[in-house]
């Protein structure tokens, strides 16, 4: 998410959760407390890393990345609390990619004096991620994952970045900034997919700002000398390809029709894109053995906050063999509940074994002060052409804060949404929702399940087994990633706070960096943060039965991390370099290949036992490659 919608929309939400419309004078869940597998004692989670075989691969650690940026942060330094150093300038040694050294990028000629920046700078931070597996039969191994790729984590100055392996995770060689798009301050929101031929699609939402001095706060103003890049639309949704077969980090078209490839251009503040997101129908057959008609067919979502009332858009095209694809349609908007007339969000996209294309919406109901939200879902039977109504998922849940307790970083999408691919008793493909729900005043992570197209869902049931009993669990889970594997297992994984931090004293908290954590203003206790409730994170991982009865031997919630890690580390700042607000993404990967579940999420550990390419020394963000066998 942009930092600039998120304040049309979280900030209120924020408010509301705490001032009159407060959490605690609302009813739970009924999802709060129904945990079909019972407890789990925080001992037996901790092992779980290593009695269910859990890998972890530190990815974006074993490349170094540069890109000369649009504009310059070199001003603002958080240091020496929380390891925060500034920008860097490149060493020189990259991952062969383009940093603008010789020259401004194509996209940045036309700049402003000042802009763009004069030297490449070091990529040093790595929030939100996604990750995609070939779908291709024989290329389970070529995995592709993409995320915010960071040179000042102060000034929120990034675009997106990619890394690639070739030989199921192990090893991620070829990584860099995703080219085409330098001309605008950030790049955001990483998304991709895979089309039927092997290229591999990034959505991209690149926007200007600049910044004012001395705070690092972000001016969207256009139309002014300060702009950085007028000879650019201030906004844009736009995509980067990556053709089958590529093995250098420059090998992108990012142009179509001799322009950047543009889906839709905003020039105007009160238009503001945001939260795209897509997916491309790869089943050249349908079930009954016909060839589908949208094979192919590349579906692209995303919402334009028209002053504050977001409006839903999708527009298509058609994926080609050697990279390129038809021109997009004229963006389309998607339809709404008749008690949803404003502020729908989140957008995501899935395709069934039939062709039918579904996606949530999420209702953030500005008429009610932004109290609760609402998922419904559309679909289109017709490849995209026409769209209605399927049902609603969750009628009410209460969101959580703005931020959560006892750190700084935001929360982020509130939903995940995945389709099955294995017929159900109704003869129906069956649809998944999971989200986030805070009104037992902790965060908990719900799902539930319709079998008959979307039109009727089940009582949701709660997938962190931290809970204990009366009392509600003391710790937030949150962010959660639904998918389905080959054989209709259904995982969902998310960020978790049951462990405390490491003790004083002890390696744990070295590799941790607690020592750095100095100065925190939404948290009472004593710092460091040594042994701190409620603060520092894992990644966890729920597996079910398609029908959402559990998988014998998989009861439990297993832990994705080796190692707990301090979200206060390194943390970019959405919104100014001396707010409070930091980030560690709003989302992160979850997909399957053949028998393994692949994760990427975020850590600042440090793992001085891992080979010198995959060591933190300096707790950056890094993304974690996670794997785990599909049960």
């Amino acid at each position: 998410m942009k930092r600039r919608s998120l304040i049309s929309l979280a900030i209120p939400v924020f408010l509301a959760a705490f001032n009159g419309a407060s959490p605690a004078s609302a009813s739970l869940d009924p999802g709060v407390g129904n945990v079909p597998q019972g407890p789990q004692p925080d001992t037996v989670y901790a092992d779980s890393f290593k009695t269910n075989g859990v890998g972890n691969v530190f990815a974006t650690t074993q490349r170094v990345s540069c890109y000369r940026p649009e504009v310059d942060a070199s001003a603002l330094n958080n240091g020496p609390n929380d390891g925060y150093s500034g920008e860097s300038a490149c060493p020189g040694d990259t991952t062969g990619e383009d940093t603008g050294a010789k020259a401004p990028y194509a996209t940045q000629v036309g700049s402003n004096p000042g802009f763009p920046m004069a030297a490449p700078q070091l990529v040093k931070d790595h929030s939100e991620s996604d990750i995609r597996v070939d779908p291709r039969p024989g290329h389970a191994n070529h995995l592709i994952a993409s995320s915010k790729w960071i040179v000042s984590p102060e000034g929120y100055n990034h675009l997106l970045g990619f890394y690639e392996s070739f030989d199921g995770g192990l090893s991620w060689k070829v990584q860099g900034h995703i080219p085409g798009y330098e001309g605008w301050t950030d790049n955001t929101d990483p998304i991709g997919e895979f089309d039927g031929f092997g290229n591999y699609y990034e959505f991209i939402l690149p926007y200007q700002f600049f910044y004012d001095l001395p705070s690092g706060g972000h001016d969207f103003n256009i139309g002014t000398p300060q702009e950085p890049n007028p000879a650019q639309p201030a906004e844009v949704v736009s995509m980067a390809v990556r053709p089958v077969g590529s093995t250098t980090a420059t090998q992108w078209i990012t142009t179509h029709n001799g322009h950047p490839d543009f889906l839709a251009t905003y020039d105007s503040i009160g238009n503001e894109p945001d939260k795209q997101w897509m997916t491309i129908d790869t089943n050249s057959f349908l079930p009954n053995g016909s060839p589908n008609p949208n094979y192919n067919t590349v579906y692209a979502m995303w919402v334009d906050f028209h002053n504050r009332v977001p409006v839903p858009f999708v527009s298509t095209a058609k994926a080609l063999a050697n990279g390129t694809h038809t021109d997009w349609s004229t963006p389309q908007p998607l339809p709404l509940t008749p008690d949803n007339p404003q502020g729908v969000t989140y957008l995501l996209p899935h395709v069934d074994p039939n062709g039918v294309v579904y996606t949530t919406l999420t209702n953030f109901k500005p008429k009610k002060g932004f109290c609760c939200t609402s998922i419904f879902v559309d679909k289109s039977t017709d490849g995209g052409k026409t769209w209605s109504v399927a049902g609603t998922a969750v009628p009410t849940a209460i969101p959580p804060p703005l931020i959560y307790p006892n750190t700084t970083f935001r929360d982020g999408i509130e939903n995940t949404f995945a389709v099955g691919n294995h017929l159900d008793s109704q003869g129906r493909y069956p649809l998944y929702v999971a989200y986030e729900d805070f009104s037992a005043l902790n965060g908990n992570v719900l799902l539930t399940a319709s079998y008959d197209g979307g039109a009727r869902w089940t009582t949701p049931i709660q997938v962190n087994d931290n809970w204990a009993g009366a009392n509600p669990a003391k710790a937030d889970e949150f962010q959660p990633n639904l998918t389905v594997a080959g054989n209709g297992t259904v995982s969902v994984n998310f960020y978790d706070r049951r462990l405390d931090c490491p003790a004083s004293a002890t390696a744990e908290a070295v590799g941790a960096g607690l020592a750095l954590d100095k100065v925190n203003p939404h948290y009472t206790g004593s710092l460091p943060p040594y042994s701190a409730p409620n603060y520092c994170v894992n990644a966890s991982i729920q597996f079910y039965n398609a029908d959402l009865t559990l998988i014998a031997g998989h009861e439990h919630n297993i832990r994705l991390t080796k190692h707990t890690w301090d979200p206060q580390l390194n943390g970019p700042h959405p919104g100014s370099a001396v707010g409070e607000e930091t980030f560690i993404g709003d989302y992160f990967g979850n997909i399957t290949a053949g028998s393994i579940d692949y994760s990427t999420f975020t850590s600042t550990y440090n793992d001085t036992t891992l080979p010198a390419n995959q060591q933190n020394p300096s707790n950056q963000q890094q993304q974690v490659i996670a794997t785990v066998a599909v049960p």
